[in-house]
């Protein structure tokens, strides 16, 4: 008799320790969820971006000065400037201080096993524009927080529309899905290549950032870069 009342409270034992590991693997996995998605909500939109179809820029704010940026989505340094100079940008722009031209365009479709990944991302944000003027700054901000790896086959259509969506561009996914500003990526991003204005020691890349017109050194320091090249 004891020995069954010892192997009952054994299994009752093992009961117990199998509910608590339930439970805490259960409470890991509702705090990685929430945790992912504070990491993947989208910033703020500063102001509306704007298309200029002659430069090819999506203008946010209305500043007198301005700071034009050349961004690949699937550029590395592109995300470390966007970290770097985000929150000051966002700043100038808020404050009246400058506008933000924003160009996106397609130098690295050779590293996304040809899926032409940054034409389609880079047409997106065309397409978001044309969508809600509001939803351009956030989604470029999550396409860099969950940007894919150089040599990956990158983002499909449905996903770049999903963060469109969560920018706010709900209308967009038709548009990113017919690839419809494709063409106009692969001009624009023609003409800067040759731009001569746009040359950096080894020709040009990404990004490619201008203050008030004068092509600057990206460090990756926001006041020496950006606020102290400013009128």
């Amino acid at each position: 008799m004891m020995m069954a009342a010892a192997a009952k409270n054994r299994s009752v034992f093992a009961i117990v320790v199998s509910i608590a590991v339930v439970v805490a693997v259960v409470a890991v996995g509702v705090l990685v969820y929430f945790m992912n998605r504070t990491a993947s909500a989208p910033a703020e939109a500063p102001a509306a971006g704007v298309v200029n179809e002659e430069t090819g820029a999506i203008a946010i704010g209305d500043g007198d000065q301005t700071i034009d940026e050349y961004i690949d989505f699937m550029c590395p340094i592109c995300n470390q400037a966007h970290e770097a100079y985000g929150d000051t940008i966002t700043e100038q722009i808020e404050s009246g201080e400058i506008t933000f031209n924003v160009h996106p365009i397609s130098i690295l479709d050779r590293a996304s096993q040809g899926t032409e990944f940054s034409t389609r991302a880079a047409a997106a944000a065309y397409c978001v524009a044309d969508d809600n003027g509001d939803a351009v700054y956030p989604f470029i901000d999550l396409m860099f927080r969950n940007q894919p790896a150089e040599g990956s086959t990158g983002l499909t259509d449905d996903e770049i529309a999903g963060y469109a969506s969560d920018a706010g561009a709900d209308g967009a996914a038709s548009c990113i899905a017919d690839g419809t500003y494709k063409d106009y990526v692969t001009e624009r991003s023609s003409v800067a290549v040759d731009d001569p204005d746009l040359q950096g020691p080894n020709g040009f890349g990404t990004p490619t950032v201008l203050v008030n017109g004068e092509m600057i050194s990206v460090t990756m320091n926001a006041d020496a870069d950006l606020v102290a090249n400013l009128d």
